[in-house]
């Protein structure tokens, strides 16, 4: 009987194994199998707003419900986003203003100000690479909501090097 067992083992095994690898899956894909858990909020909130406006107020709103999610290109939901997806879905979410989706269309949207006229809610646009572009939405002090591709919805400073190199244009799309 023992033997019996050990060769039924050996056999399920072997059967269940395959020499063929099985073909690999994009980021991307896997982001949208998998279902997002999102993290547990914590007694304190992520970010301190110092300046508790209406917009500022609903943007960090919307900034608590997409923390931590992963970047993912193309995506548009919890299980995953994209920068201009972020953006598109915060402004429908917060303001239910509708924005472009992709992020040279938003470059194109409402109207230019300088960096030093920025104000809370103006899309940030970066420009990362040869012909890539990402946006983000700005909260205060520098600080601003977007699609980390490393850490997923976070909040970066318009001052830090990488972003001050990579500005391209601030675009105001709410009314004041």
């Amino acid at each position: 009987m023992k033997t019996f067992a050990a060769l039924l083992s050996v056999l399920l095994f072997v059967s269940g194994c395959s020499s063929k690898k099985p073909p690999s899956k994009s980021p991307e894909h896997i982001a949208t199998l998998t279902k997002y858990t999102k993290p547990q909020k914590a007694e304190t909130p992520s970010y301190i707003l110092k300046n508790k406006t209406p917009i500022t107020l609903a943007l960090l709103d919307e900034y608590e419900k997409w923390r931590g999610v992963p970047y993912a290109y193309g995506g548009n939901s919890l299980n995953g986003v994209d920068c201009s997806a972020f953006v598109q879905s915060v402004y429908a979410d917060a303001f239910g203003l509708k924005v472009p989706r992709s992020t040279i269309n938003q470059a194109k949207s409402g109207y230019e100000v300088t960096l030093k006229e920025r104000d809370a809610g103006d899309i940030l646009l970066f420009k990362t690479g040869w012909d890539t572009r990402h946006s983000g939405i700005y909260l205060e002090r520098g600080n601003f909501m977007h699609v980390s591709s490393k850490r997923g919805v976070s909040i970066s400073n318009i001052n830090n090097p990488y972003w001050k190199n990579a500005y391209w244009q601030t675009r105001r799309v709410l009314t004041r």
